[in-house]
């Protein structure tokens, strides 16, 4: 017998919009069994305000109308969460409460219930019972701070950072690990979730920053977000962009050696690929291209420089100027795809920047099974692989109240 995984789990979503329903979703590709719980006056937000949205992230689960200031509504809503394992809800705190329908009292009709609030804030603190989105909280975070260019302007991405990572998928786990406690324990428990908690958690990498320099580094300028030349995206000669993630030292001189059989290098990138320091002060000599500790000169090699230079980014935007202002060069010779191919086998960590489109015809995510087809337009599987379980897409999103007949007892 395979591995059920949540085969028999049965949630009640009371989510809307985005974080929420995702995170059902995600639940819902794992074999839960997952109620949206919609207002009789519309349902979720999304269905009218972005359908498209609607359609993607609540496929598989089914949909009961109840309105919770209705006395009856709320009898029907209990007599679910009689034989359900988990509830997932995302209004502000103490919304529940006033329905009648709190972790409290739901607890006392199954006390082995799972109850997730999903919130912005979470449960406590002066900010509880503010309003806010994605952008207010990877305001908060810190997050928000992190992205962008050098010198300009904190950017804003299509990817929604504090409502899927932060928010959706960190409900997910604290949702899993409450199941399985409540499997060993026979006791359900609160599930307190916060996007602002669940973001500010997203950034290692800031916070080893400000614990060895006592502070963040500028907005894109920090080692993964500008200051590397290995680690940066390019503009090729179309237009379209390259990005080039040679991190370790072994893999920005494979780099290196194959430009050096595509293109004339500038003086530059020459000295790093033969391994030869330029002129001038120690100090100030940017790192061979030696991926040992030294080059066969006896000087520092290219792992021991950036070694050095990680231990000060700010020199290491200086010194490292010139590495990268050539490399720009180098990748406007030629069309992105043109760099794919010349490229392809020097394993040097450098890839497309494709656009969504692109992504979904991509081999790699073909072959991963990643791209489905969701009500005749393109969707997204679910990137989680199981031995021995076959995963098939999920059902189209359900109708407003499409399961009220067999769902309610009325």
């Amino acid at each position: 017998m395979s591995n059920p995984l949540l085969e028999g789990v049965r949630i009640l979503d009371l989510t809307r919009l985005l974080p929420g329903p995702f995170c059902t979703q995600y639940l819902a590709q794992l074999g839960a069994e997952v109620i949206k719980i919609e207002d009789p006056a519309g349902g979720d937000y999304a269905r009218e305000l972005m359908p498209e949205l609607f359609a993607v992230v609540n496929r598989g689960k089914h949909s009961v109308t109840l309105d919770l200031r209705e006395a009856d509504d709320v009898a029907a809503f209990k007599q679910l969460v009689a034989g359900a394992d988990v509830v997932v809800e995302s209004f502000r705190p103490g919304v529940m409460e006033r329905l009648g329908c709190g972790y409290e009292t739901l607890k006392a009709i199954n006390p082995t219930l799972v109850y997730a609030a999903l919130t912005g804030y979470g449960q406590n603190g002066p900010y509880r019972d503010a309003a806010g989105h994605d952008l207010n909280y990877l305001a908060y975070a810190g997050a928000l701070d992190q992205i962008g260019s050098a010198g300009g302007a904190p950017a804003m991405a299509n990817v929604q950072i504090a409502d899927l990572a932060g928010g959706a998928l960190t409900a997910a786990t604290g949702i899993l690990a409450a199941l399985l406690g409540a499997k060993v324990s026979g006791e359900g428990t609160f599930v307190d979730s916060s996007m602002l908690d669940g973001s500010l958690a997203l950034q290692p990498i800031a916070l080893a920053g400000l614990r060895a320099h006592g502070h963040t580094q500028p907005r894109g300028a920090d080692m993964l977000t500008g200051a590397l030349p290995n680690y940066q995206v390019y503009k090729c000669r179309d237009g379209r962009y390259l990005a080039v993630g040679a991190l370790e030292p072994k893999f920005f001189a494979r780099l290196l050696a194959a430009l050096g059989e595509q293109v004339p290098l500038p003086k530059t990138l020459k000295a790093l690929a033969g391994g030869k320091a330029s002129t001038g002060q120690r100090s100030r000599k940017p790192p061979t291209a030696d991926s040992g500790d030294q080059s066969r000169s006896g000087r520092p090699g290219l792992r021991d420089r950036f070694n050095e230079v990680l231990e000060d980014p700010a020199r290491a935007r200086r010194w490292l100027a010139p590495v990268r202002w050539s490399l720009a060069g180098v990748f406007r010779l030629r069309p992105r795809d043109a760099w794919i191919r010349a490229l392809s086998q020097a394993d040097a960590c450098v890839a497309p920047v494709l656009t969504l489109e692109e992504a979904l015809a991509d081999p790699q995510v073909l072959a991963r099974g990643m791209a489905e087809q969701v009500d005749g337009g393109p969707g997204i599987g679910c990137p989680l692989h199981f031995e021995g379980r076959r995963r098939d897409p999920l059902a189209p999103a359900p109708g407003l109240g499409d399961d009220n007949d067999w769902l309610l007892e009325r």
